[in-house]
């Protein structure tokens, strides 16, 4: 039993988060390398908040260039316990319409070559991905968006395409036809990477297009997705608050907080001590 850090990871849309107190920016080193940004740091009521704008304050970093490792790696050395990640998406199905959102529950992953893990040769391990959110905070936010004003979907499996280009109609139909409900670029490795880590993650997906497969409409732009969110970024904001000002004062355990209990497999005598010691924070625990 403890308190709350919830870390936020805010995407197209959401760079920053009203009503944090004794905010500041805070810079955090990491070993695998730069982060998106400083995390903004404080608290709402008592449950305490890192929040780190996904693509750097500005936008300035594609999907394909997001550190994701260091990403996580900084929330890890902040003490971030849980962690909300919110995106936009562009919707596969009629209803999930612009302006909805989706409280994610599964993933496929389309992404080529970012670094999908914090181990490898030298010490091994291999979490569990079959449920890949946190059920109680997702069921948090979602009740916290619906109190924002927002029209809400529980579940939802989310494609995660490379980028940065926008899909092909083939590619939208495709998708749709394996049953995904939205379509974005950065969730994966990112949800990957926070399991391994130890933290529960959510994902809300903000709904800014009906991606192309509804050919009787003109294909997404960039100018539908940024006048979309600005629709969005006000709720997704007062979700946020409304999140942690419901937050119990005590954060009871998740079973993902020891997931790597059962995820280690290589012998502590080959363990390779440099990737040891690039793991202290995601996995000092139990290496």
């Amino acid at each position: 039993m403890g308190g709350w850090t919830i870390g936020i990871i805010g995407g197209s849309g959401l760079y920053d988060v009203e009503g944090i107190e004794d905010g500041k920016w805070v810079e955090v080193h990491s070993p695998w390398g730069a982060p998106s940004d400083e995390i903004f740091t404080g608290r709402i009521g008592h449950a305490h908040v890192a929040f780190l704008p996904r693509h750097g304050r500005g936008h300035r970093i594609s999907p394909s260039d997001l550190n994701a490792r260091a990403n996580i790696d900084v929330l890890k050395r902040l003490g971030v316990t849980d962690v909300l990640a919110v995106s936009s998406v562009g919707g596969l199905t009629e209803e999930r319409a612009p302006g909805t959102f989706t409280i994610v529950d599964q993933f496929i992953d389309r992404t080529k070559g970012r670094p999908s893990s914090f181990f490898g040769t030298g010490m091994v391990a291999h979490v569990s991905m079959a449920d890949p959110v946190c059920p109680r905070l997702s069921a948090l936010a979602a009740q916290a968006a619906r109190d924002a004003g927002a029209t809400v979907q529980e579940g939802g499996t989310y494609l995660a395409m490379e980028g940065p280009q926008f899909s092909t109609r083939a590619e939208s139909n495709l998708y749709r036809q394996w049953g995904c409900d939205l379509i974005g670029m950065t969730a994966m490795p990112e949800a990957r990477l926070a399991r391994e880590a130890e933290l529960p993650y959510a994902l809300v997906g903000m709904v800014t297009d009906y991606d192309c497969w509804r050919e009787e409409e003109a294909a997404v732009d960039v100018a539908q997705v940024i006048a979309q969110l600005s629709a969005n970024a006000e709720k997704a904001r007062a979700m946020v608050v409304n999140l942690l000002r419901a937050l119990p004062e005590e954060r009871p355990a998740s079973p993902i907080d020891t997931c790597l209990d059962t995820a280690l497999i290589t012998a502590s005598q080959v363990r390779d001590p440099d990737l040891l010691s690039k793991l202290d924070a995601v996995a000092g625990r139990v290496v």
